[in-house]
């Protein structure tokens, strides 16, 4: 799979970035519907001008972060794990047993043959670490392959085509931000759709007469109630996740070696002062750390515990 360079690696977009366009317009578009209809609507009904007008305020505000939230997630290194050139030779062993060559017959050399897992040691702990076939490398802890982007990533949670992009180690805050600000965003119209209905409900006397003034106060709080068991869900799924320091694909496996209450590498639950430790929180130079990353080679503690510079 190709991905888009800009700016000499600072802006990483993945394979399916196209789908981004989509992801614009499902937000663009019913903002504007309400600044030009119910937020206008509203600046007229609302005594004083200024409550009205901070209504359109809150909602410009409000949706140029969200849009800046999601530029950050698609377009930021999620976390990939350079792939290797060639398997490590150091973890090479021999298979004994009599192979079939090319020719038909049984050869008694011994075939070299890579361990399919090995334990490391992180932080005192002993890990159970998988090798990728494809990138030709040991996977750090809670680290798995994306299909889509073919790629190892770092505390890997899943791949997001909504954001083009898979979303793990160094974007994982920035998406979390993006799912709970979006569901802001879509309570907000909700609410203020709500509320001109309830201004025009005043004027006509019955909620069938103001749904008729205002079939477009209608259609947006349909559309984000709908959004809404979306994105909000998504947020309390990943709320849940934080708080009981897990990751999506790794909740199973991982819990295995070390308990979900422990503190074992890479803690993504609350710390000790009750804040929230994010999977992203090793943010650093935005830049993708190409060069670095190859002189790791293939250790795999110092790609896993390698600090964001």
């Amino acid at each position: 799979m190709s991905f888009i360079f800009i700016f000499k690696g600072r802006l990483i977009f993945g394979p399916d970035a196209k789908s981004l366009i989509i992801t614009v317009l499902l937000i663009i578009v019913p903002v504007i519907i309400f600044c030009t209809n119910v937020a206008r609507n509203l600046i007229n009904e609302i005594p004083g001008n200024i409550q009205g007008h901070a209504i359109l305020l809150v909602t410009v505000v409000l949706t140029i972060y969200v849009l800046l939230l999601l530029l950050l997630t698609s377009a930021r290194d999620p976390g990939i794990v350079p792939r290797n050139p060639n398997p490590p030779t150091e973890e090479l062993c021999y298979d004994s047993s009599a192979s079939i060559d090319a020719f038909g017959s049984r050869s008694q050399t011994p075939t070299p043959r890579l361990p399919t897992t090995k334990e490391v040691i992180v932080n005192g702990v002993a890990i159970r670490v998988k090798y990728c076939t494809t990138c030709m490398l040991y996977r750090p802890p809670r680290c798995s392959h994306c299909s889509v982007c073919d790629n190892c990533v770092e505390r890997f949670d899943h791949h997001c085509p909504w954001v083009g992009q898979c979303i793990g180690m160094r974007n994982y805050r920035s998406f979390f931000m993006f799912i709970s600000s979006a569901s802001l965003l879509c309570i907000f119209i909700f609410a203020m759709s709500a509320l001109n209905i309830k201004f025009l409900m005043d004027d006509y006397g019955t909620v069938w007469k103001a749904m008729k003034e205002s079939p477009l106060s209608v259609v947006l709080m349909v559309y984000c109630f709908i959004f809404l068991w979306f994105v909000g869900g998504l947020t309390c799924f990943h709320l849940y996740l934080i708080g009981t320091n897990q990751i999506k694909p790794s909740r199973n496996n991982f819990s295995a070696y070390v308990g979900e209450n422990e503190r074992g590498p890479g803690n993504l639950g609350m710390n000790s002062s009750g804040g929230y430790n994010y999977a992203g929180e090793l943010d650093g130079n935005r830049r993708e750390k190409v060069e670095d990353d190859r002189e790791i080679g293939g250790d795999l503690l110092k790609i896993s515990q390698r600090p964001a510079e």
